[in-house]
């Protein structure tokens, strides 16, 4: 039986992992603040409770649909990283919006820098450079 793929790249690049964690303790964040929010708005029992669980199970459908690293339809990088921005960036609006607003810029600050760094990692793959695949050297340059 060979070793999981997944967990191999885990072993093999202790940060990525690290930031992996990091990512999915920001979505989880974010799908929390998005349900806060939602129970804090309108008037009456009936929209706390649509909203507070719609507004976070409406994140949830889209990051499965087109952002999960195992996503239904995985579209172009920057369709992925727009539904991010609406995603992790509505926690940090959400946050923001029952009244916690350097908390939100914090978030803010972590949802980006972790985006890119995940992102990055997962388009480089131990032992091989990053860049465009199609560069190589000259024989004569060597």
């Amino acid at each position: 039986m060979s070793p999981d793929p997944d967990i191999t790249r885990f072993a093999e690049r202790p940060w990525f992992a690290a930031n992996e964690l990091l990512a999915f303790m920001v979505e989880l964040t974010a799908l929390a603040c998005l349900s806060w929010w939602g129970f804090t708005v309108g008037h009456g029992p009936g929209p706390h409770i649509l909203l507070g669980v719609g507004t976070p199970l409406l994140g949830i459908v889209l990051w499965w649909l087109f952002a999960a690293p195992k996503a239904r339809l995985r579209p172009a990088l920057p369709l992925v990283l727009v539904v991010k921005a609406v995603v992790l960036g509505g926690g940090a609006a959400a946050l923001y919006g029952v009244g916690h607003p350097v908390a939100a810029v914090v978030m803010a600050i972590v949802v980006v820098a972790n985006t890119a760094v995940a992102e990055t990692f997962r388009r480089t793959v131990p032992g091989r450079p990053a860049g465009p695949e199609g560069v190589t050297v000259s024989p004569e340059i060597g």
